[in-house]
């Protein structure tokens, strides 16, 4: 019996280092989400160009989309933006989701950086981001024409994550449209 006690511990600590062994390998960028295969969540939040016009989930329906999540105090996000703007000049429908950010200094970075984005949701308290269950930025979305999550990335969208992840499910989508 004293002999089971004291194995107790050590067992308990074995079991606690396999655990935390085993998150050392995960991706961080493969983040489970809930919504895959779900709506976008609802909303209505004002465009960030012009702040009188409401956006809400239906304007994001008719065709695939990328929806990225971007802030200007986001370092990975300015990383990411060409890339976007390639992406545009492609004819790739991105939406962008401005997260907890000031709306004048979103205005000031697409002015200077250029504005990748065909509709831009300004979501300054992050209750869309919240809904979307968004870590922080960048993370982006892969939509149908329905306005269903069919895929999440997280982190920064680059060459390699486009040819080898995005671009296939995206092209999938546009096919399907």
């Amino acid at each position: 019996m004293k002999r089971a006690i004291l194995l107790l511990p050590l067992a308990l600590f074995l079991g606690l280092a396999v655990f935390l062994y085993r998150g050392l390998f995960l991706d961080p960028a493969e983040l489970p989400s809930a919504l895959i295969g779900k709506p976008f969540p609802e909303f209505a939040l004002p465009s960030v160009h012009d702040s009188a016009r409401t956006l809400s989930a239906a304007d994001l329906k008719g065709k695939p989309a990328l929806v990225n999540v971007w802030a200007t105090w986001c370092p990975t996000c300015k990383a990411e933006h060409q890339m976007l703007n390639q992406l545009a000049g492609q004819g790739v429908n991105i939406i962008g989701v401005n997260y907890k950010d000031d709306n004048a200094a979103a205005r000031k970075w697409l002015k200077d950086y250029l504005d990748p984005y065909q509709l831009n949701i300004e979501d300054k308290a992050g209750s869309l981001g919240l809904n979307l269950g968004v870590y922080g930025a960048p993370e982006t979305f892969l939509i149908d024409k329905d306005g269903i999550i069919r895929h999440k990335y997280v982190g920064a969208i680059d060459q390699r994550v486009w040819r080898e992840q995005l671009a296939p499910l995206y092209q999938e989508l546009v096919d399907a449209h």
